[in-house]
């Protein structure tokens, strides 16, 4: 993989020149990409920019308008089409020097239909989804950045079948603007990059927040193992145990803590904010090519359009007492860790995985991390998602890479 902290320490210290980072990631697009497919296309000839992320290659999910590139969702409805402006956060990449390479393999319109791209762990198994692209371009070694969406778990899920750090961060802390909508109340932008410090980095500078490469002090750690979505497989179990392990000999305080009764009613009703929000986001795509939608996406809208108003708002309500309940949860420890997976990455290409354990942060709008810090038989990793309250992303990634120094490089 391709750090994004040493690429810029070694542009910085006259070791690689932005342009010559930029001819690395193209190089490596070409050579790798036609047995991974991670990106739809990409442009052979460009360019660095200038400013701080000069010489950084991003891929940018296939949901982000693009000026430079065809926007086509992961589907044939969009087949060509080529948005006027880029999408606010792909423009501000450019301005801090970043270049966008490529487009990357979203499932359709980032729903649950897998698309074509293969695990660079292990092509038999899935990447995830529905940021299948992003997630394998970073562990490829294709780029040190990717852009990602995350309305269920499609960023952390990702991230962990292929071994890579990403954060969904805060709702709302980097815009959707310009990304194409599937469930308003849950769409969050998220980063890929190689590690937790990379992630950290281009956080701070696309929001202007250098506060969130601070390491910070030894994290309290409360442990939720979100019982009401299942029980994990055998290695998802003992990647959070590993993580504890780890945590626990590093110094850190680490304790079982209850997740409220309302976690569980949220998680319950996911599903159904989810289709309903879905079904009026693609309601024209819905109504005027229902035919040619993929199953997933078309079962999901169909759906949505039974729901009620009434039954609607209820679930907004539902949510709201989740998130009240998150913060007095957030009195016991700094930060939670959770689940990133059921486990290893799915030997097969017909499913992008199980969301089960991410979908209740993504509810919670709370900031999320990946950290790989288990490897599987089958060179599969695992991930365990480090969780901080509601707007406190600096917190969530401080204890992400105080984990990252415990647990050790897991991945090759």
């Amino acid at each position: 993989m391709i750090s994004l902290t040493e690429t810029l320490r070694q542009i910085a210290d006259g070791r690689l020149t932005p342009q010559t980072a930029i001819d690395r990631s193209l190089s490596a697009i070409s050579e790798t990409d036609p047995a991974l497919r991670a990106f739809v296309r990409f442009d052979p000839a460009a360019k660095a920019g200038t400013g701080p992320l000069a010489g950084v290659a991003v891929g940018v999910k296939d949901i982000f308008d693009t000026a430079d590139f065809a926007t086509e969702m992961g589907s044939a409805i969009y087949a060509g089409w080529r948005p006027k402006a880029d999408a606010p956060i792909v423009a501000e990449l450019k301005r801090l020097g970043a270049t966008a390479v490529g487009k990357t393999v979203t499932t359709p319109f980032a729903s649950m239909d897998p698309a074509e791209t293969r695990n660079p762990r292990n092509p038999a198994h899935t990447p995830g989804g529905s940021s299948s692209g992003s997630a394998a371009a970073v562990a490829a070694g294709m780029v040190p950045l990717a852009l990602g969406t995350q309305t269920g778990g499609s960023v952390i899920r990702p991230a962990s079948f292929c071994g890579v750090a990403a954060i969904k961060p805060s709702y709302r802390l980097l815009p959707t603007e310009g990304v194409k909508c599937f469930a308003w109340s849950l769409d969050t932008v998220g980063l890929f990059a190689a590690g937790v410090a990379d992630v950290a980095q281009a956080l701070a500078l696309i929001t202007g927040r250098p506060d969130l490469t601070a390491t910070g002090a030894t994290p309290r750690v409360g442990v939720i193992t979100q019982d009401f979505a299942g029980p994990p497989e055998a290695e998802g179990a003992r990647a959070l145990e590993t993580a504890i392990a780890a945590l626990e000999r590093a110094g850190a305080t680490v304790r079982a803590l209850s997740a409220p009764a309302e976690f569980a009613a949220m998680w319950h009703a996911h599903p159904t904010l989810q289709a309903y929000e879905a079904s009026r986001s693609l309601c024209w795509e819905l109504m005027s090519y229902g035919q040619i939608l993929t199953p997933k996406v078309k079962g999901e809208l169909e759906h949505g359009r039974t729901l009620s108003t009434g039954h609607y708002d209820s679930v907004q309500a539902t949510a709201r007492a989740a998130r009240a309940a998150a913060g007095k949860l957030f009195e016991q420890a700094d930060v939670v860790i959770s689940l990133s997976a059921p486990g290893p990455a799915p030997e097969t290409l017909a499913t992008t995985g199980d969301p089960r354990f991410n979908r209740l942060w993504t509810d919670l709008g709370t900031p999320a991390v990946n950290v790989p810090v288990y490897l599987a038989p089958g060179n599969l990793p695992v991930g365990v998602q480090v969780i901080a309250p509601y707007g406190q992303d600096g917190k969530a990634l401080a204890a992400a890479r105080f984990l990252e120094r415990a647990v050790g490089r897991v991945v090759p």
